[in-house]
């Protein structure tokens, strides 16, 4: 009897190929007769595979699993722009068993086909002899979460933003902006990782690569989570680290 009574917290993580997500059970039931809807439905969670840290597991492509997350959430699918995964992407959504999902992925291959290459002067201003490359723009960041999980999370300051790129590159969007104590004296054709910002928020950053003529093309973000002590009841801390690639 207690394996029938047994259910699934409100809030689930799982690792999907190594990479780890935290969503909530009704996401994962969001359309019926999935694979995942049926996991988490007619399954209890001892009937589920599981890691050495007991997140259930699924030997999946983890990278593509945020876009199947995405798609739960907001029964949409938004791409980035240039993404080359959508074959990948739609094995997935097959794999998932979310027809719909593969239909829209279906569609958007066919209006890529057709559309017109976006000419430079409409994906933004850049100017002139300004260098091809890319930048990437990451953070660490902490926040809690209280036991009542449906209040606000409580977001600290963002403690450094970190710039890696090529080191000419760097300097021709951010100028005096960046701190280069870290790695002085590079030669500019040099590529550093090790640059960061004198601000304190990331729209600053990105303002200065728009009006540059960068477009983001990518993100990753990866958290842990830590508590004070065994209290169910005390505020779960995270700690997340996320970047930002941008292309011009």
């Amino acid at each position: 009897m207690a394996a029938q009574t047994e259910t699934f917290s409100e809030v689930v993580e799982l690792n999907v190929g190594g990479q780890v997500y935290v969503t909530r059970l009704e996401t994962l039931r969001a359309v019926p007769n999935s694979l995942l809807w049926t996991k988490f439905t007619q399954n209890s969670p001892r009937d589920l595979p599981t890691d050495s840290k007991g997140r259930f597991f699924f030997d999946r492509d983890g990278f593509l699993f945020r876009y199947i997350l995405d798609y739960l959430r907001d029964s949409d699918l938004i791409l980035p722009e240039f993404f080359k995964e959508r074959r990948r992407l739609l094995k997935e959504a097959d794999f998932y068993q979310l027809p719909e999902l593969s239909r829209l992925l279906d569609t958007k291959a066919e209006v890529s086909e057709l559309s017109p290459v976006t000419s430079s002067s409409d994906r933004g201003s850049r100017s002139p002899g300004a260098c091809a490359g890319y930048i990437t723009v990451g953070y660490r960041g902490s926040y809690t979460i209280g036991r009542d999980i449906q209040a606000d999370a409580k977001f600290r300051r963002v403690a450094r933003i970190t710039v890696c790129s090529k080191i000419s590159l760097a300097k021709e969007v951010f100028g005096d902006t960046l701190n280069e104590s870290r790695d002085p004296d590079r030669p500019p054709d040099r590529y550093t990782s090790r640059y960061y910002l004198k601000y304190n928020f990331l729209e600053q950053a990105f303002d200065r690569l728009a009006e540059a003529g960068f477009h983001m093309v990518a993100c990753n973000s990866t958290g842990t989570c830590t508590y004070g002590t065994n209290d169910p009841g005390e505020d779960r801390l995270w700690t997340s680290y996320t970047e930002y690639v941008f292309s011009r």
